[in-house]
């Protein structure tokens, strides 16, 4: 058993999502950055889809009642276990009784903590993923809260130290392919949207990242019929400032995708903090 001492900002309950249900209107869901979160439960000998936590700024403090292994990974924050530092991408162990700190982290946005067992909340549809746009799944940690784990998978050893894992990029390109609607804008807009950087806002959450710079030009009126939207979807509302999707979006929507990211680099995307420049690159 875990318990939350205190939440920080946003942490959430994470595996892959529910993917197939976007026909009923349930998005996938699930870690936003989900190499991070499949790493975590690699190195503590979990299956790559078993829940986690997700925090948003770090910030939390977690007492564990029993002992565990544990594993954090994605954005790096310092932490400690009963007062003593821990690594990052590395298996840790923690005592029953002592409590793990994380701290705000110092590149990215997303931290992940695997256990070893995995918690073993409820689940909706197939996942235990807190979805913010829906509702569904567990509600975001607070304060008291008490989250079960698994058992360990016994015959799954932990074989590695830590994981070799490279630095956040500072200035990311985000590589996308153009479409669907992007006749739906003015010959240059796709010149534009790469030619500079655009930076990404407060308003950015696991729905999408709101950005600022230029604007893109529409070269029709009006708005098209609500249609499919996926994860990566660079949306373009009125203003004419992008926004791309992640992980919380809507199933449908009647904004105009000029573009949408390369699917391996939307982990990038999901670590992405406001005022942090990013490139898009064609």
């Amino acid at each position: 058993m875990i318990e939350v001492v205190r939440p920080g900002p946003l942490t959430t309950v994470q595996d892959l999502g529910r993917p197939g249900h976007a026909h009923l209107g349930v998005p996938c869901s699930g870690a936003a950055d989900r190499p991070s979160l499949c790493l975590a439960n690699r190195l503590v000998g979990n299956p790559e889809d078993a829940a986690c936590l997700e925090m948003t700024f770090g910030g939390a403090v977690l007492r564990f009642h029993n002992s565990a292994w544990v594993a954090a990974t994605g954005a790096p924050a310092p932490l400690r276990v009963n007062g003593r530092p821990a690594a990052m991408n590395a298996p840790c162990h923690v005592p029953a009784g002592t409590c793990l700190e994380v701290g705000v982290p110092e590149a990215g946005v997303r931290t992940y903590l695997a256990v070893r067992g995995g918690l073993a909340v409820d689940p909706v549809l197939g996942s235990r993923s807190t979805d913010l746009l829906s509702g569904l799944g567990p509600a975001p940690l607070t304060g008291g809260d008490r989250l079960p784990v698994g058992d360990a998978p016994g015959d799954t050893p932990i074989l590695v130290d830590q994981a070799p894992v490279p630095p956040l990029p500072g200035e990311p390109v985000l590589r996308i392919l153009p479409g669907p609607r992007d006749d739906w804008f003015a010959p240059d807009a796709l010149r534009t949207l790469t030619a500079e950087p655009y930076e990404v806002t407060a308003e950015s959450n696991r729905v999408g990242i709101r950005l600022a710079g230029r604007p893109l030009q529409r070269a029709r009126d009006g708005e098209l019929p609500s249609e499919g939207m996926v994860t990566g979807a660079l949306q373009v509302p009125p203003n004419g400032l992008p926004i791309v999707f992640l992980t919380d979006h809507p199933t449908t929507g009647g904004y105009p995708v000029i573009a949408v990211l390369s699917s391996a680099d939307l982990p990038t995307a999901a670590q992405l903090r406001p005022g942090q420049k990013v490139r898009f690159r064609l």
